[in-house]
């Protein structure tokens, strides 16, 4: 039966070739509008999550504030300055952090032979590396022993790179910090940067040989990383440790400033989901007009073939082997115009390649740039989608041919 029902579908297709192939037409380019935009929703989504990751997305970083508030009999106003001691507070009572270290910084006059500029001097500990989500251009980061030692090497960004050696080698050669040598021993790949940001220009040293530099006993900010989804509880957890060990008010934000950047992550994620849902909802529409055209085409099919319909019911054809029989002709045109729409779009998708959209203010942002990424998720909810206008589409045709009375079908002219 199927078999038969697939046939006459061929049949009566081939017959209206021309009207067929529009309609089919119709459902590609819907199928394709309905894939590109969840395409470009999907693409959003990564994009955002690739700027994220540049600067790490489960970090959190402790600033040093003033009090606004009373308390412990203390007035407002006081300034709160971080010791190692904070550090050790944080680590200790906060099992879910992965990594973490205390930061001091400066601007330094930073020179090369003839060349002097004045760059962000950073020093950490060897685990910065991890938690600001550096990478390597060349040589290595310092490590756990170059902080024992107080080893003077230094790790440059690529922009002070390019202005202290130009094109030349850095690694093995001497720099000096405000006067002092240090040793290159690693070049970092450029990261996104916005305006004048100077995050490629920093250069990284061991937080024990800062102190050559600067006193190192009070902290400019506390860098960590953590391992939770409940990342909310985060903030609250580090404003009573802070409060704890400088008697102040943990319900006073200005006193610690903590920034948690899955804070921003899961904001923007609200904001990827409401622009799929958007995009999915206008690529339904669109594909919509292309059902009310295979719903129009299949009535005016109904229509030129009551005689032949009457002429079945006649012989004893039953009422759903008409219906299907014509629901079976419009699933096919749906079908075979959403293979064609789906190949539409991925021939778009790899003509139109990279969308600007991080890059356009951000120097080497072009992984926060949107590439219409086409997942199988995205096929899938496409199909579903393909699969209830079609149908909707065929039935209400389908419907009306397989309730036809076959007296007056054969009347028909």
């Amino acid at each position: 039966m199927v078999r038969d029902l697939l046939q006459e579908a061929y049949t009566a297709m081939r017959h209206n070739r021309r009207r067929t192939a529009l309609t089919m037409l119709g459902m590609a380019w819907g199928i394709a509008t309905v894939v590109m935009l969840l395409a470009y929703g999907d693409g959003f989504g990564q994009a955002c999550a690739a700027i994220f990751a540049n600067f790490g997305t489960k970090l959190v970083i402790v600033v040093p504030g003033q009090t606004s508030m009373q308390a412990g009999g203390q007035k407002s106003g006081v300034e709160i300055r971080f010791t190692q001691d904070d550090v050790d507070a944080l680590a200790t009572n906060l099992p879910q952090i992965t990594h973490i270290t205390a930061e001091v910084g400066k601007q330094a006059n930073v020179q090369y032979d003839t060349r002097i500029f004045s760059f962000s001097v950073s020093g950490n500990d060897p685990n910065v590396f991890s938690i600001r989500a550096l990478k390597m251009a060349q040589g290595r980061f310092y490590n756990m022993e170059d902080q024992v030692q107080r080893a003077r090497v230094a790790v440059i960004g690529s922009e002070a790179k390019e202005k202290l050696f130009s094109g030349r080698n850095a690694l093995g050669e001497h720099i000096r910090l405000d006067g002092l040598s240090f040793e290159v021993v690693g070049v970092l790949s450029a990261k996104m940067q916005e305006g004048n940001d100077d995050i490629n220009r920093v250069v990284y040293i061991p937080f024990t040989t800062m102190g050559d530099l600067k006193d190192t006993h009070y902290l400019g900010s506390i860098w960590f990383t953590y391992q939770t989804p409940e990342y909310e509880r985060l903030e609250p957890a580090v404003r009573t440790i802070m409060a704890t060990q400088h008697k102040f008010n943990q319900a006073d934000r200005q006193a610690v400033r903590v920034f948690n950047l899955m804070m921003q992550v899961h904001q923007f994620e609200i904001i990827t989901l409401g622009l799929k849902v958007l995009m999915g909802f206008i690529g339904t529409l669109t594909l919509g007009i292309g059902g009310v055209g295979l719903m129009n085409i299949m009535l005016v099919s109904v229509t030129q073939r009551t005689r032949e319909i009457g002429v079945q019911k006649a012989l004893g054809a039953p009422r759903r082997y008409i219906l299907f029989q014509f629901l079976a002709e419009a699933l096919t045109i749906t079908f075979v115009g959403g293979v064609l729409g789906v190949i539409l779009a991925y021939v778009v998708a790899l003509s139109v390649g990279r969308l600007t959209l991080y890059s356009a203010f951000a120097k080497n942002g072009e992984a926060g740039d949107i590439r219409l990424i086409i997942a199988p998720g995205t096929l899938i909810a496409s199909t579903l989608i393909l699969g209830a206008v079609g149908l909707i589409s065929g039935m209400i045709p389908a419907f009306r041919a397989s309730r036809l009375n076959p007296i007056e079908a054969l009347r028909h002219e």
